[in-house]
């Protein structure tokens, strides 16, 4: 399921599934460690003897956000209980608190008279991302609901004046319990007050609505690494109010959206919109310690056994170059020095890395079993890109003294192994992974990406004034371009190839598919984007690639498969990804010559709002006959790419208005 609206403040982070459940909760990194492991905290209603989790079918659930901010604004209505929920949640800017305020409508219609309806919020904790060992209990000194184990606490409260008005603890999915979800569906909880082992929890509050009128209450967790932290935040909640907790968080994030103050020009308004919201977005899938994660959507681990909640450093690098041109540079510096941290002494980035910097799962093998030859475990472009985007970076913010604090142990280190990683006669890079990870070879990517790293390396020894060292990064970059030139783009294709692939026969062959990373050969300054290599490839790109049917977009490849639908016509290339899409659209953009060349590049602009979801999310991809999101949802990489590609936009505009 989608993860509509997630809520954090990179330490802490929430993420719902379409039927408003929460799925994740990730402490005390974003992407890490996942409390709820991907199993759902259920949100159920009772009146008049009748009992319904919003998940269920009788609901109708409109799930967004507030303007501009990340709070959440939630529409939760059923005609059978004759109940509208408004509901906002949050996670506080500055403390580890999850924060929900719901305000209950009655819809009877009757004239007069009170109702009573009970709200029930359960908890299905598996702590450090395991059920073993978890205790909750009723703690009367906090007047909360506590879950812990080991360093990780977690206290559950509502603003009822005895904080709990009634709670259950219990087992769940050990010998047949179901888990105390079950005690609520009669409208009343057990109140048993402890239970450990594999256990979970609900907690209940009771509100009485006059005829057609409303009633407020507000619900938290707070998260920490200690009873007395949990049982401080706690007190901050009730001393200063949950509702002055989401008011300062909206203010926070909506001055955050907007604090550089971006001329939009005429641009349609929902685009800036999903602009504004893609930045929020992207925001929340960032760990305060530096990393960038792919994406935060446990879903994914039922198709695959594993997740996308690391750092890759290509599609970090990729952000943080995004996050630059938007203005955010305090995070892209934490990014950059994160990754000066994690480069090896070789000079190059691994496949991924956990959020707390640690080399996560892999499948980048270091040794050829049927050679019995030694392999590098990586994708090269990631390593490259990390470069190009810190000289980028550089070149917008001017911040000498930070990028001088990187110049020996990454700058210098990555360019030295990019120079080295090259074949002796060709002079192109050496076989390494592509970046969609499914094949090692010499790929065109890979190839620009080295010349774009080569280039930015060759700045900063000039800057640095070691001329010699720059002249070295200069010529390898040369040598690669020509190298390109040479055995990668091909004439009777009229385009790039999309790599050399290595055979058993130990010489490499064209791989002639068309692929949308082909994008670049451009994008990374290797080539320019009028010389005609360039626009014969992206025009096979667009020809080749465009999905064609009522959905549209742009294709990763070929005959890609990956998510493909069984009954998806062979006249398809693939379902259409939003990066993919949005890399058309850079291409127009550098392409443009005139006002007019760039209503091409708007039009893919709306294209993306058309298929973000109703919150704003944008999906990896989307089903090509359908237009229904796929796999992971929100993809960072996504979000990013749509903020680059508007400000390329908006820079290109303001050329071609002052060239006129």
């Amino acid at each position: 399921m989608p993860r509509d609206i997630p809520v954090g403040n990179g330490t802490m982070l929430v993420a719902f599934d379409e039927q408003y459940q929460i799925r994740d909760l990730y402490f005390p990194h974003v992407g890490s460690e996942n409390h709820s492991a991907g199993h759902p905290f259920r949100f159920g209603v009772w009146a008049d003897g009748l009992f319904s989790w919003v998940s269920a079918s009788d609901w109708t659930r409109a799930l967004r956000y507030r303007e501009q901010s990340l709070i959440t604004e939630v529409l939760l209505t059923n005609a059978t209980l004759k109940l509208e929920l408004e509901v906002n949640d949050a996670v506080d800017f500055h403390e580890n608190i999850f924060l929900r305020r719901i305000v209950v409508h009655d819809t009877s219609g009757v004239a007069h008279g009170t109702r009573e309806v009970r709200l029930f919020f359960h908890h299905d904790f598996y702590i450090s991302e395991s059920a073993i060992g978890d205790t909750a209990y009723f703690d009367p000194a906090t007047l909360s609901l506590i879950h812990y184990k080991g360093q990780r606490y977690f206290s559950v409260s509502t603003d009822a004046p005895e904080g709990v008005e009634t709670f259950a603890t219990g087992r769940k999915n050990f010998r047949g319990a179901e888990g105390t979800w079950r005690d609520a569906e009669d409208g009343r909880l057990a109140e048993s007050a402890i239970m450990e082992g594999s256990v979970d929890s609900t907690v209940g509050r009771t509100l009485h609505i006059a005829a057609n009128e409303s009633a407020e209450m507000f619900y938290w967790i707070a998260v920490g690494t200690s009873h007395g932290a949990v049982a401080n935040l706690n007190r901050l909640v009730r001393e200063r109010h949950p509702s002055a907790l989401i008011k300062r968080t909206e203010d926070y994030w909506r001055a955050w959206a907007n604090k550089n103050e971006i001329d939009f020009a005429e641009l349609p308004a929902e685009v800036v919109r999903l602009f504004k919201r893609s930045l929020l977005l992207t925001r929340t899938q960032i760990d305060n310690g530096g990393a960038i994660l792919a994406a935060n959507d446990s879903d994914v681990t039922d198709r695959a056994t594993d997740h996308y909640s690391y750092m890759w450093p290509r599609d970090g690098a990729l952000v943080a170059h995004a996050l630059d041109l938007a203005g955010y540079s305090s995070l892209t510096r934490s990014f950059f020095r994160f990754c000066a941290s994690l480069i090896t002494d070789e000079g190059y980035f691994l496949q991924k890395y956990n959020p707390d910097g640690s080399r996560a799962s892999g499948w980048h093998a270091s040794w050829d079993a049927r050679t019995k030859q030694r392999l590098a475990p990586i994708q090269e472009d990631e390593t490259a890109l990390v470069i190009w985007a810190l000289w980028h970076h550089y070149d917008r913010f001017r911040d000498i003294e930070f990028v001088a604090s990187l110049y020996r142990p990454l700058i210098t280190r990555a360019a030295d192994f990019l120079v080295r990683f090259r074949d002796e006669e060709t002079k192109l890079p050496l076989p390494s992974w592509n970046l969609w990870e499914d094949r090692r070879g010499v790929h065109t990517f890979t190839c620009a990406s080295v010349v774009g790293a080569l280039r930015a390396a060759a700045k900063f020894a000039a800057l640095f004034g070691e001329n010699d060292l720059a002249a070295t990064y200069s010529t390898a970059a040369n040598e690669v371009q020509a190298a390109m030139r040479l055995h990668l783009f091909k004439p009777h294709l009229k385009r790039f190839a999309r790599a050399l692939m290595p055979s058993h026969d130990n010489q490499l062959h064209p791989d002639e598919t068309v692929d949308a990373s082909l994008f670049g050969v451009f994008y990374f300054e290797a080539f320019r984007p009028e010389e005609m290599e360039v626009q014969m490839t992206m025009r096979s790109v667009e020809e080749r690639l465009w999905v064609k049917t009522e959905t549209g977009g742009v294709a990763r490849y070929e005959a890609d498969g990956y998510m493909r639908a069984p009954e998806t016509p062979s006249s398809v290339p693939g379902n259409p990804w939003f990066v993919c899409t949005l890399w058309l659209a850079e291409y127009y953009i550098a392409a443009a010559r005139n006002t007019d060349d760039l209503k091409k590049a708007l039009s893919l602009l709306e294209w993306t709002v058309a298929r973000a979801l109703p919150s704003g999310v944008l999906a990896e991809q989307v089903d090509a006959q359908t237009g229904a999101p796929l796999s992971v949802s929100p993809l960072t990489w996504s979000h990013a790419t749509f903020v680059a590609a508007v400000m390329s936009y908006l820079k290109k505009l303001q050329t071609l208005l002052h060239a006129d």
